[in-house]
């Protein structure tokens, strides 16, 4: 096997489905000033661990200036770095050095609302004839004083906040600190997209566009109508949230000439957008935001950030995306900020190192862009952090049949040093024990390992068109047998077979009947005529015959 750079095909326009991009939630990644968050030099100094993986691009989740009640999902400055993470120099740097080493920098852009404390909304609210007196979406109340619709909040409650000033209320989807900006206002598409400018100017290869189907409002302000197919893959089913079909709060047909203007600009800068999106319909969503070829380059939904672990899910979701989304690219992620670590979520509680290796390779197998996730390389579970240690608001409001993010993002465990290496002063979140078992210096350079797994298969995969570019099929098995092909033109087929349970399974798949095992890619299987023998969470990937 010849293994390759971590560089994708520099001139291809469409060079990001063959990129593997890998996620950091900066808080918890490196801290370099012992002040328990991580921070942006945190993140200079670990792109040479990133680049060993063999990724190609690095989202960073938000560090510009905030109050951090929604950890920087809260904006207060959209053009400068909050002082937790560092400066714009520090940014600068980081930059440089993830160029030099083949990587790419792609951001976060949280345009659908600001903090509270942001410049914008501060005048906003100060009257209703200021300048920006319609940059943020206020209604009057109801005759009986009551919000003016039944909108909901995805973190709990009214959608709607009164406030004293203007004598109205504004319109907050998430957080009440969290105010929504209105779209409608040609000046605030305008201002996103300088911002955005600002950003693009220093450097930055890509934008990941959180909540980007909440920009727009229905202007008439309808109420929505209830829930026929109940939405469990966005919100817990704890969260009255999914009792709404979300017609008129947000995925409004509005948005798609912004996200025209949106890739225009990002044109000029040969820079990519993926977007997340959260609907009743996601597919659908998906479909209107990546056609054409002239909004978003790629777009991912939570369809795979769900507790379903079945072959026939998977499949269906995969599927279901290729007959609805034509053209348009996706991006498969099985772990992120938001939800429970993928090794304890699909795994369960005692999760074997087996069970990380064959669901990476599972990811990296389907059509589109995989995502990972911080520490999903080292097969991390999710943490177990105590209520009285938690931060996340979401969680708290929710607790305890929901317990909230936290347990995603806790700080990385770097060595099985105090604080697990990532700080040398009290952690914002406790580090885990179970990380410190797995933690990188101890995986490093253990060719059983999850990390030293990671790192080799992405090579391997690398060498394969069909892994990358090429079509899919999939083949009906039994469960928990998940079986698909691979095609790209000029190159033969391949056929990837994976075992999704804790226990060993044989099965007849006619279509392996002679084909060619190949070599390297690092995991126990087998095919005799057509017959699959794979062991727990075992794999098989054969050139068909």
């Amino acid at each position: 096997m010849t293994k390759q750079l971590t560089q994708v095909s520099p001139h291809a326009s469409d060079w990001y489905r063959e990129a593997i991009i890998y996620q950091i939630y900066p808080r918890s990644f490196m801290d370099t000033n012992g002040d328990g968050v991580g921070d942006l030099p945190g993140i200079t100094a670990k792109l040479d661990y990133i680049a060993s993986l063999g990724v190609d691009i690095v989202w960073i989740s938000p560090f510009f200036k905030s109050p951090m009640k929604d950890f920087g999902y809260d904006i207060s400055d959209y053009c400068d770095v909050d002082p937790m993470f560092g400066t714009l120099a520090d940014f600068d740097t980081m930059i440089a050095k993830a160029h030099s080493l083949g990587l790419k920098i792609m951001i976060d852009q949280v345009m659908s609302h600001t903090a509270e404390e942001h410049p914008w909304f501060k005048e906003s609210r100060s009257s209703r004839d200021n300048p920006k007196a319609d940059w943020y979406v206020w209604a009057d109340p109801a005759p009986d004083g009551n919000p003016p619709n039944n909108w909901m909040s995805v973190f709990g409650g009214s959608s709607w906040q009164w406030d004293t000033r203007r004598r109205q209320y504004y319109l907050h989807n998430f957080l009440t600190s969290q105010p929504d900006l209105n779209f409608h206002s040609p000046a605030v598409q305008q201002a996103h997209l300088d911002a955005l400018r600002f950003w693009l100017e220093r450097g930055v290869d890509g934008i990941r566009l959180d909540a980007c189907n909440f920009h727009f409002h229905d202007t008439e302000l309808r109420s929505n109508p209830p829930a026929t197919n109940r939405d469990t893959a966005t919100v817990s089913d704890v969260n009255p949230y999914g009792m709404q079909a979300h017609i008129y709060d947000k995925s409004r047909p509005e948005n798609l000439p912004f996200l025209q203007k949106l890739r225009a600009l990002l044109n000029e800068y040969q820079a990519v957008a993926i977007g997340e999106v959260g609907a009743d319909d996601s597919l659908a969503v998906m479909a209107e935001y990546t056609a054409d070829g002239d909004k978003l380059h790629m777009a991912y939904s939570f369809n795979l950030l769900v507790p379903q672990c079945s072959a026939h899910y998977i499949r269906q979701q995969v599927e279901n995306f290729e007959a609805r989304v034509k053209g348009g690219w996706a991006s498969w992620s099985v772990g992120n900020h938001d939800v429970q670590r993928v090794a304890t979520r699909w795994g369960g509680p005692e999760a074997p190192a087996a069970f990380a290796k064959m669901i990476l390779a599972m990811q990296l197998s389907l059509k589109g862009t995989p995502c990972l996730y911080q520490g999903d390389e080292l097969a991390f579970a999710e943490a177990d952090v105590p209520f009285e240690l938690l931060q996340d608001p979401y969680g708290i409001t929710f607790w305890p049949e929901f317990k909230g993010r936290d347990g995603c993002r806790t700080p990385m465990a770097w060595s099985d040093a105090a604080n697990g290496g990532f700080t040398s002063g009290k952690p914002w979140l406790p580090v885990s024990p179970d990380h410190l078992a797995k933690a990188a210096s101890k995986q490093q350079g253990d060719a059983q390992s999850s990390l030293e797994f990671t790192r080799h298969f992405i090579a391997w995969r690398r060498q394969f068109p069909q892994l990358t570019r090429g079509g899919i099929e999939f083949f009906d098995a039994p469960e928990p047998v998940l079986a698909l092909r691979r095609d790209a033109a000029g190159q033969r087929s391949i056929i990837a077979v994976f075992n999704l349970s804790g226990a060993p399974v044989s099965c007849a798949l006619p279509q392996a009947a002679g084909a060619e095992q190949l070599a390297g890619y690092g995991l126990p299987g087998s095919v005799h005529n057509g017959q699959v023998e794979l062991p727990a969470f075992g794999a098989w990937f054969g050139y068909a015959a």
